[in-house]
């Protein structure tokens, strides 16, 4: 079984941290996680600077990007300014993003949940792109708490026939069986998930479980969401390809560059990350000199 890995470091990675990249270095990570044999990265994020100043400069990104064949670039996009700046961009793939609950998208995007489907609608009929619709806090909102898994389903049923669907656990709250539960509802091809605590890695495997083919995660296990109190990192994209690989599963992915990018971005960051693949290195060692 081949699984697709989106890295979403250069996206949801670097969207959570105190200090903003130059858009040089944001397109860096994205030209080394290419390198090593990502098939998908999320590079950019076309929202308001002033909303998310980490995201500032998208465009710029994106014209430093060297192309590899090998991957598909996507961008995330929360309404139609932001799609249209995506397709100018030339990315290759839309994320739209929309909330579960009426709070999160309120705070999230400035609009109620049935705006958000409305938006998400006109860019899945318009898009000469691929579109993936990402359905946030999709198993609990930190403003209203769990999330009926029916209306979730409604939601994927509505896109499920033109758009990639995925699942994301923006909070980290969900275990095993709701995640398994509800892709195999859905479903979704995707999971993204938080391992906010401690249960992205077993989350994984169980939508894999379900049938989900494809899995969002982020270099060194950076990530969070600015609107999601206490939301810490995705789950960490080397730590899972040890996984997968260990599991038999594969993902074409080259596990020693992709620690060594974790490494650099560690430098880059000026401080330890989340993951623990990257520090521990893979498994059987090399034998010393």
């Amino acid at each position: 079984m081949l699984v697709t890995i989106c890295d979403v470091g250069p996206r949801d990675g670097l969207q959570n941290e105190p200090e903003t990249l130059e858009p040089a270095t944001r397109a860096e990570l994205v030209n080394r996680l290419a390198a090593a044999g990502v098939p998908r990265v999320e590079a950019a994020s076309f929202v308001r600077p002033d909303s998310v100043p980490q995201m500032a400069g998208a465009e710029e990104v994106v014209a430093g990007i060297e192309r590899s064949d090998a991957t598909e670039y996507s961008g995330l996009a929360l309404n139609e300014q932001g799609y249209e700046r995506l397709v100018a961009s030339g990315l290759d793939r839309v994320n739209f993003t929309l909330a579960a609950t009426e709070s999160f998208n309120q705070r999230n995007g400035n609009r109620s949940l049935e705006e958000a489907q409305a938006e998400a609608e006109h860019v899945v009929e318009q898009s000469e792109l691929p579109v993936t619709v990402t359905i946030s806090v999709a198993f609990g909102c930190p403003f209203e708490g769990r999330v009926d898994p029916g209306v979730v389903a409604a939601i994927a049923e509505r896109f499920a026939s033109r758009a990639e669907i995925v699942l994301a656990d923006t909070i980290g709250v969900a275990t095993p069986s709701q995640v398994r539960a509800l892709v195999d509802r859905t479903r979704a091809r995707g999971a993204h998930l938080h391992n906010t605590r401690n249960t992205g890695y077993a989350n994984a495997i169980a939508a894999l479980d379900a049938g989900a083919t494809l899995l969002d995660a982020s270099c060194g296990g950076l990530g969070g969401c600015p609107y999601a109190p206490r939301a810490t990192g995705n789950i960490a994209t080397e730590d899972l390809v040890y996984l997968l690989e260990g599991e038999g599963l594969e993902t074409g992915i080259d596990l020693d560059e992709l620690i060594a990018t974790s490494a650099w971005l560690e430098g880059v960051l000026g401080r330890r990350l989340e993951g623990y693949v990257y520090r521990a290195g893979t498994w059987p060692a090399a034998e010393p000199a």
